[in-house]
Formats: C-alpha cells, structure tokens, sequence
C-alpha cells in the first residue's frame, strides 16, 4: 500500500491565506508520503479549472508525488437548483478535471437527504428512495468516468449515507464495475456505527481509502466546545491525530490489509491541533502500521 494525506488536512492553514496548495504539495514530499489527493479546487485567479490543474499536476510531477484521488461535493437530489441533468453534467466537467490531473479515482457526493419541510415527499421518504432516484446519474457520472480511465466512488460521510449498509446498498444499487467507495475509517462514528463492524461490509467495494480518527464523549454529557460536532444519534465527536482518538486504526489497517486492499491510505486530518505536526505524526503512524508484517 502508498502512503497519502488529503489537501483538506491543510485547509486550516489555507484559510489563513498565507498557505497555498503549492506548499502543500512541498510539505507532504518532505514529510515523506507517496501520494497526495485534493479536494475540489478554489477559484485561482483568471485560471479555468482545467488551466490550474495543470498547474497542479506540474508541481506533483517536479516533486515526484502521484496524485491518488480528486474530491469533490455533488447532491443527485437537489444540486443544480434541483435540475439533476444540470448537476450530472457538472459533476462530468469535473471528471474532466480530475483527468488533467491524471487520477485513477474521484470522489463526488451523492446527496444529503430529503428537505424537512414536509418530509418532501413528492420525491421520496427514506434512504432507500434516495437511492433509486440518485442511483442513474451516478450511473450515468460513472460510465462518462470510465471512458477516460477514472474510476468513480461515493464516501461514506454527510449522516444520511453514511452507515456501512446505507453505501453498500448505493453500490448495488449503482451496479457499474466502475463505480465504489471511498472508505473513511473514522466517518463510520459519525453514524454511530463501530468501525470495526463496517469494515467487513465496504471493504469489497473499496476504491480509495481514508485514515481519520475522532476524540468521542457520550452526549448526556454537554458538549466541550465548538470543536466538537454531533454524531447523527446526538454523540459528540471531535477530530484528532491519528491513533490519539477513539478509532481502532491500528486494527482497521490490520483488516484492511487482510482484506486483500493494495492502493492508497490517505490521511484526512480535521482536528484542532496543530496542522503541520498533525500530519507528520499521522504518517509515521500510517507507515508503521502498513509496513509491519501481519
């Protein structure tokens, strides 16, 4: 398996708007990882998108890092103001992008629940209607992908696709060799679901695989501070290093490895901590863990 680490890891530092996506791409060889993956580009100046992920994929080449995955946020029930042609096709401009940057996977969203106002159900109830009515564009999304070489994932992640079951229905559902899951070790909290028990359930489908982990209290107990959010049963979570948290990432590597999977781990970092040495100590532990022999 390569070692990777997300951009999102650097946003903290971004937002402060004296870090570029250039220093995170200098950070991440010096630390030592194999890979880098993004999330969905800012707006850089006068550049089109396509114009500054070449850019990106110029300083990646001079670094000597492949770029494992290209992220980005979709909604296949109301993106586009609810036009879903609308949405498709710019989730395919995207497929684009993620082409120039020369990835073998990208990431989309595929949507986030019905509207509470009335529980909308001119569109549908549940997850499972969600998933009939979004399951043909990410089809449609899947297929264009495939003629240029990108396979396509969903995430678990958002609360209303998050469980392990909830994903692994989108994928049959979906029913494209070329579409999977982006597995995120820790997400699984944020629906209250033990990682550990999920693991079994997505791994066959996994395309690309995130290590993440949260600090977790139980919510009869008041929430610390703002850093902290809710877990979809009213818990509270907080993101953390790597292997400081509640996760079992030792022994989530551990299955993921016996579960045959031989990509990228890519380190998600989202913690209050500070970023820099965040990331460092999350590869260390990433690389000590995939190196050692079961």
């Amino acid at each position: 398996m390569k070692t990777g680490v997300s951009s999102y890891c650097f946003e903290g530092l971004r937002r402060g708007g004296s870090y570029t996506l250039f220093d995170a791409i200098a950070y991440t060889k010096k630390t030592g990882f194999d890979a880098i993956e993004f999330t969905e580009f800012p707006k850089s100046g006068d550049l089109s998108p396509g114009d500054f992920a070449r850019k990106i994929r110029d300083a990646c080449d001079a670094a000597g890092l492949s770029i494992a995955n290209y992220t980005i946020g979709a909604d296949f029930l109301y993106g586009s103001g609810g036009d879903i042609k609308r949405e498709t096709a710019r989730v395919k401009e995207a497929v684009d992008t993620a082409a120039i940057l020369g990835v073998p996977g990208m990431r989309h969203d595929s949507g986030w629940g019905f509207k509470a106002a009335g529980q909308d159900t001119a569109l549908g109830r549940n997850y499972r209607d969600a998933i009939r009515l979004m399951a043909p564009a990410i089809r449609e999304v899947s297929e264009y992908a495939a003629g240029l070489g990108i396979r396509t994932m969903c995430e678990n992640h958002g609360y209303f696709m998050q469980d392990s079951s909830r994903v692994e229905e989108l994928v049959l559902a979906v029913n494209h060799p070329n579409f999977g899951l982006l597995v995120d070790i820790g997400n699984f909290m944020c629906a209250d679901e033990p990682s550990l028990h999920a693991l079994p359930t997505v791994m066959p489908y996994a395309f690309h695989v995130h290590a993440k982990d949260f600090l977790w209290k139980p919510g009869r107990e008041p929430k610390p501070d703002n850093t902290w959010f809710p877990t979809r049963a009213g818990n509270h979570l907080r993101g953390t290093i790597l292997g400081h948290g509640e996760v079992s990432v030792a022994q989530c590597l551990d299955y993921i490895k016996k579960a045959g999977y031989d990509g990228t781990i890519s380190l998600e970092f989202e913690g209050p901590e500070e970023p820099l040495e965040a990331i460092r100590l999350g590869y260390e532990f990433i690389k000590t863990h995939i190196s050692a022999k079961p």
